[in-house]
């Protein structure tokens, strides 16, 4: 028996399908037009193709805050990952404490991005700052302006304080999603807490970990507002990320044409990066299928 479809529930989503085209592609179609044009302004614009590419492709500023830009991603995906799985297994599973925990770990979260670099950067200040202050007294060296290695651990630890709160919630909700059978089962084999973890939790918690790391690995490849208000990209350019190093070349230098290149580059490889994790998740969903 034929099935009849009723094809006017998509008039829903065209009012969705306008906005994202406002807001997303119009101005994605203005950067690529920057980024193979030159132009002297007026809206004069003269074709120079992929020279801006090229450019990009053999500068080394670009090349060195890709370099800074991939170990911050590490470190800190290094760092909050197991921070936050460990946090979450501490965390008890059900009761008034339990609310209380999560309410707890939630809170840095509802902090704004631009908020947590000002605590941070006051924080840190040898002047008035808690830590600088305390850290100076100690005869450490803490100035974010002139010690590069305090800059770094000052944002580092700063996005982990941040952010593992994400970590945290993510690895919780699958470790209270796994049935309690399987911990019936590892208590009759009398498995270890380690064994129970390596073979009952941790495989249960593969798709949930990919979604966070996805998540913290594209939050962090575009962070701008912690460290830029934290230390300005300094000192030098020891924290000048990606993204902070394209708006000094856009509306510091107004070098539109080489930002709009670095922008398209900088938006493929999030993207690459992207699909490959939604592969990996995929096939994992496959393999978990029952056969």
């Amino acid at each position: 028996m034929d099935k009849t479809h009723d094809n006017r529930a998509w008039f829903m989503v065209l009012p969705v399908f306008v906005l994202v085209a406002f807001s997303a592609v119009l101005p994605l179609m203005t950067v690529v037009n920057y980024a193979f044009n030159d132009t002297f302004g007026s809206n004069v614009f003269f074709w120079v193709g992929i020279e801006w590419f090229d450019d990009m492709l053999h500068s080394e500023r670009m090349w060195g805050a890709l370099k800074r830009q991939l170990i911050f991603s590490a470190v800190i995906l290094a760092i909050e990952v197991p921070l936050g799985i460990a946090v979450a297994m501490c965390m008890p599973k059900r009761g008034v404490w339990a609310s209380l925990c999560l309410v707890l770990v939630a809170l840095p979260l509802l902090i704004p991005w631009n908020v947590v670099g000002t605590i941070w950067q006051v924080f840190a200040r040898i002047d008035i700052g808690l830590l600088g202050y305390t850290l100076g007294q100690m005869g450490i060296d803490f100035n974010l302006g002139q010690n590069a290695a305090a800059a770094w651990v000052t944002v580092v630890v700063m996005d982990v304080w941040h952010w593992t709160s994400l970590i945290v919630l993510l690895s919780y909700a699958g470790l209270q999603s796994i049935p309690q059978a399987y911990y019936q089962a590892g208590r009759i084999d009398q498995a270890s807490r380690w064994a129970v973890f390596r073979f009952i939790e941790l495989p249960k918690l593969k798709g949930v970990l990919l979604i966070a790391i996805l998540l913290r690995f594209m939050d962090s490849f575009m962070i701008y507002t912690e460290p830029f208000v934290v230390t300005g990209g300094g000192p030098g350019s020891t924290t000048t990320f990606l993204s902070i190093d394209l708006v000094k070349m856009a509306l510091g230098q107004f070098d539109l044409g080489p930002a709009a290149a670095f922008s398209i580059m900088y938006f493929l490889v999030i993207l690459l990066v992207s699909w490959a994790f939604y592969t990996v998740m995929v096939n994992l969903d496959r393999e978990d299928m029952p056969k």
